[in-house]
């Protein structure tokens, strides 16, 4: 088996794994950064409103807007790293480095906006394609940048540990200790092992494990299934947020519709025209999502329509063009022209608000093992995330992740032994059997494990995912390995932690809501 060695093994090239690769190559470490596609298949490249930029002196009404959304379960700290480093990473390295095109006021000023849950504009923007915006420049600089090797059409199967995956008997005594990861090219025909000193788990969220997602195809929580499978501490997997606005047509995509356009006088109404979420919450259509996206459940519940609409008649047409060229083009190509009708829209999959526990600096409990990004849970984002706090979160955590690594690596001598060879079983995958299983995992979480809960739902989800997964584990163990097989492994792992961790949480609390009514 072919092995390869690195001082840091990234898996995922999203905002998170970027940065952190620029981060570390910049202190001086040799970088190895995998993703199965191009640099643009992420969800950081898709997010379309923008990225907080609160250079405020009062930095405490951020730090609240973020505890108010979390629905007061944030963690303190993490909040304070946000609110305070935060600036300094968008300064640094998209303003001052990369030079990322945000929009500016004809004088020069950068151009803020607000969305749902801010109590004020502090949200930077590139029209309504931020995200790209900002990942194209940080991809262009990681592919210029030395000591960084991108590796494509990659993805990672299991992590190595010293307890599971060397040979020699010692090992197994040793502190959980991870020291890489097993890897398969799609082109290759056997994996290649990858060691390295540290391995950073960036693989984004898990939203495609429900059958409506905002999330780029294949993000079913990879690295939270990995490291759920060496034992390492995942938290808060209950709190799955849902954007309240995704584009609904029918044999149509779903695409997101921005909260800036709310954020610039957007409002949600029913078919009739009545702003339903008024009488909801004070902010009314710029309510946290979480309040959002069940405001609209029970409006479709209650009126049997299949969604709700976005009302932009207070913004002017022209406006609209040019702030959102991206979601202008797409709605009128399936037939809506946003300056002359309402928007239908729907909740759909967007964020998981947990993942992966780690400290301030990325650490697992898993000696060597971190995670950056979506993947990663700090606490920060609590039972709901506020809105544009992802993108920040990235810099903000890929820049400490990266620098506690280069001085750990400096003062650390590491055990780094040749793991063992990987077998490969001999069998094919029937590649319709994958599709069907994989739409079975979706429709369930979908149907029993979504916006709204109830202790009988999430028993029935448990139920066929516990069978599901038997059978999958069953034809993994005796068939070649392909993209598509890891995905649907991971996907039905993380499935069935969602359902366990929101099974344990009687609460409801942000995202996570229960509907007892007397149900068993």
């Amino acid at each position: 088996m072919e092995t390869m060695r690195t001082d840091c093994l990234v898996i995922g090239a999203g905002l998170a794994g970027s940065a952190y690769a620029l981060h570390a190559a910049q202190a001086g470490l040799d970088v190895l950064l995998l993703s199965l596609g191009e640099a643009s298949d992420a969800n950081s490249d898709q997010a379309q409103g923008g990225i907080i930029y609160d250079t405020a002196v009062d930095s405490d009404l951020l730090a609240s807007d973020i505890m108010e959304a979390s629905d007061g379960t944030a963690n303190p700290a993490a909040v304070d790293q946000l609110v305070k480093e935060g600036p300094a990473a968008v300064r640094s390295l998209l303003i001052d480095e990369l030079d990322v095109a945000f929009d500016h006021h004809e004088d020069g000023s950068l151009e803020f906006t607000r969305e749902g849950g801010h109590s004020a504009r502090r949200i930077i923007h590139a029209r309504d394609l931020t995200g790209h915006a900002i990942l194209s420049a940080v991809a262009t600089s990681v592919d210029s940048t030395p000591r960084i090797e991108r590796q494509t059409g990659a993805v990672a199967i299991d992590l190595l540990t010293l307890s599971h995956n060397t040979e020699k008997p010692e090992d197994r005594y040793a502190p959980l200790t991870c020291f890489g990861a097993y890897v398969f090219h799609k082109d290759s025909k056997e994996p290649l092992a990858v060691v390295a000193r540290k391995t950073i788990l960036a693989t984004g969220g898990l939203g495609q494990i429900f059958q409506h997602s905002t999330n780029w195809p294949g993000t079913v929580g990879h690295g939270m299934a990995m490291a759920y499978r060496v034992g390492a501490r995942l938290i808060d997997l209950e709190y799955v947020q849902f954007h309240p606005t995704v584009f609904y047509g029918r044999n149509a995509p779903r695409f997101l519709i921005t909260e800036a356009l709310r954020g610039e006088g957007a409002v949600l109404v029913n078919r009739k025209g009545e702003r339903f979420m008024d009488p909801v919450h004070p902010r009314g259509s710029l309510a946290p999502r979480d309040i959002v996206s069940r405001a609209i459940h029970n409006e479709m519940a209650a009126s049997g329509e299949p969604c709700a609409y976005l009302d932009l008649s207070a913004l002017d047409a022209d406006y609209m063009r040019d702030r959102f060229p991206s979601i202008y083009q797409r709605c009128l190509e399936h037939g809506v022209d946003i300056t002359r009708e309402h928007i239908p829209v729907v909740p759909a999959a967007h964020y998981s608000c947990g993942g992966v526990h780690t400290d301030l600096d990325g650490r697992t409990n898993v000696l060597h093992l971190n995670a950056v990004g979506e993947t990663a849970c700090t606490g920060l984002h609590g039972a709901n995330r506020l809105a544009s706090t992802s993108l920040l979160e990235c810099l903000t955590g890929a820049k400490f992740t990266a620098l506690a690594d280069a001085r750990e690596i400096s003062a650390t001598e590491f055990n780094l032994p040749d793991p063992r060879p990987w077998k490969s079983p001999t069998g094919d995958a029937d590649p319709t059997l994958v599709h069907q299983d994989l739409s079975l995992v979706q429709q369930t979480m979908w149907n029993y494990a979504g916006i709204v809960r109830s202790p009988r739902r999430l028993t029935r989800a448990r139920r066929i995912l516990l069978e599901l997964r038997e059978e999958i584990q069953s034809f993994y163990r005796d068939c070649r390995l392909t993209p598509e097989l890891v995905e649907l492994r991971n996907a039905v792992q993380t499935a069935l932690l969602v359902v366990h961790a929101a099974s344990l949480n009687p609460r409801s609390k942000g995202c996570h809501y229960v509907e007892t009514n007397g149900q068993l």
